[in-house]
């Protein structure tokens, strides 16, 4: 079986070099396709960070191993890593964190183990890097949830769950704030929820989420969040466990896998072969088990937990009286200590059963689309406009041209309703939402609402605009703070 492999940039080929090391000792059955990704190839004009020789070998072969990568700062190209998972549409980010002896943390100390794994919806959210500057002083970014996107990923983590005889699963989101969008993630997760009943799945709003997970993570098991927040959590539990150079991190999509090491390229200690090997070799062997090579991945994470428990380390972490060893020989260490069975969290030696690859030639782009339940009627629209005028000036020019299709119903400074009602101690920013609604109640058509974006153009710069929608009965849209 052979798969693609992008050292990185910084540390990563050292890191890569020890971990297929490990790989070969124990006569992991793969082959190996370097292909070319990371800062480097930046820098040779390619602005996703990746040859196109690079893309199509990926493709074919379905998995990519890869190192850290850096995105050169200052020349406005995204994230090399961002678009490995955007593109190939890895829509599940798999980030496990456990507890390993010889790695010291507060709560090892404290004899209070940690077995959590955070699901993190991968391609939407604030992530898609939709921004606009709307004025000299206002800067939007747009935030995607999507139905389909987030049942794609929830429905990986209860099925993730399930397999792993999971006691709770939980999903973190924001959706007393953001009520449409997180509240539409928390609606898919009840939803997939019930065809899962044997699994506990409640919900918790994801600041109090941290704070639980600081004080009790041993009482959290699988939790599933949207991108930005999925971000942060798995972060934060990478603390919980001694710090990103142990949190492994599995892309999973239905066509194209990624697994990496998430922690940064550490270009102050590159090329000294000192650094920390275990993030991306917990990588690998997450790797290993999805390809269906069970007893490999068994044998070289026993290995690494008994090295672990002996105190050998690098020098990022344990008992600084005991030396450290460097790259190669911390991947030395590991391969010496084959068969040996750590004291605690042993893995069982199931059999090897690898997977057939299927290299899919899709003739298309797949395309999500769920059953519109309810018909869709406009009723309204909210126009983003840039004004330094007080609401009230605003307000008498916008009832102008509202016609007799549409009423001003509110205005809103960065989301505080201003007009009708509001303080005159509200500062206000250059950039009002002004928001028009049916007359009558009745449906209206994007050709009403090009009829007023027209006429109100001849008093203000609009900047934007959002059609208000309804299904059936249901509002699609939020109301004003203070509205």
């Amino acid at each position: 079986m052979k798969i693609a492999v992008a050292k990185g940039d910084g540390i990563g080929p050292e890191i890569m070099d020890a971990v297929l090391s490990i790989f070969k000792a124990n006569n992991v059955p793969l082959e190996y396709e370097t292909v070319d990704m990371g800062k480097w190839v930046f820098d040779k004009g390619f602005s996703n960070g990746m040859t196109p020789e690079a893309q199509l070998t990926i493709e074919n072969l379905g998995i990519l191993f890869k190192g850290p990568m850096e995105t050169p700062k200052g020349k406005g190209v995204k994230s090399v890593n961002v678009t490995a998972r955007k593109t190939w549409n890895t829509y599940a980010n798999k980030r496990v964190f456990q507890t390993l002896h010889g790695v010291d943390t507060v709560f090892s100390k404290a004899a209070i183990p940690i077995d959590i794994t955070v699901v993190r919806e991968n391609i939407e959210d604030t992530y898609g890097g939709i921004e606009h500057m709307l004025t000299h002083d206002v800067a939007l970014s747009r935030r995607f949830i999507t139905r389909p996107g987030s049942l794609q990923v929830i429905r990986y983590a209860f099925e993730m769950a399930k397999k792993k005889n999971a006691r709770r699963i939980t999903c973190g989101h924001k959706a007393n704030i953001m009520k449409i969008t997180d509240g539409l993630f928390l609606e898919c997760f009840y939803e997939v929820a019930k065809d899962y009943p044997e699994l506990k799945a409640d919900d918790v709003i994801v600041d109090d989420l941290c704070m639980k997970l600081v004080t009790r993570p041993d009482t959290f098991d699988v939790v599933v969040l949207t991108n930005l927040q999925g971000d942060i959590v798995s972060d934060l539990c990478a603390g919980l466990v001694g710090g990103l150079g142990f949190a492994p991190s599995a892309n999973i999509g239905d066509h194209i896998c990624i697994f990496e090491a998430v922690h940064g390229t550490a270009p102050d200690i590159a090329g000294k072969n000192i650094a920390n090997p275990t993030a991306l070799l917990l990588s690998g062997i997450a790797m290993l088990r999805h390809l269906g090579l069970m007893e490999n991945a068994a044998q070289i994470e026993n290995a690494l937990l008994y090295t672990l428990e002996q105190g050998v380390r690098t020098g990022d972490f344990g008992n600084k009286n005991q030396p450290a060893l460097n790259t190669t020989q911390f991947a030395e260490a590991i391969i010496r200590n084959f068969g040996q069975q750590p004291a605690l969290n042993a893995k069982e030696l199931l059999p090897n059963m690898p997977v057939t690859q299927t290299v899919f030639k899709l003739e298309k782009n797949p395309m999500l689309v769920s059953k519109e339940m309810e018909n869709e009627k406009i009723v309204g629209v909210d126009m983003f406009i840039e004004s330094d005028e007080q609401p009230a000036v605003i307000a008498k020019k916008c009832q102008r041209h509202a016609g007799v299709k549409f009423n001003l119903i509110n205005i809103s400074n960065r989301g505080t309703q201003v007009w009708p009602t509001g303080s005159i101690y509200t500062n206000l920013v250059n950039q009002y939402n002004v928001r028009f609604e049916s007359l009558d109640g009745s449906g209206l058509n994007q050709q009403d609402v090009l009829g007023l974006y027209v006429s109100l153009s001849g008093d203000f710069k609009i900047c934007s605009s959002e059609l208000l929608n309804m299904w059936g009965e249901k509002k699609a849209y939020s109301l004003a703070q203070g509205q």
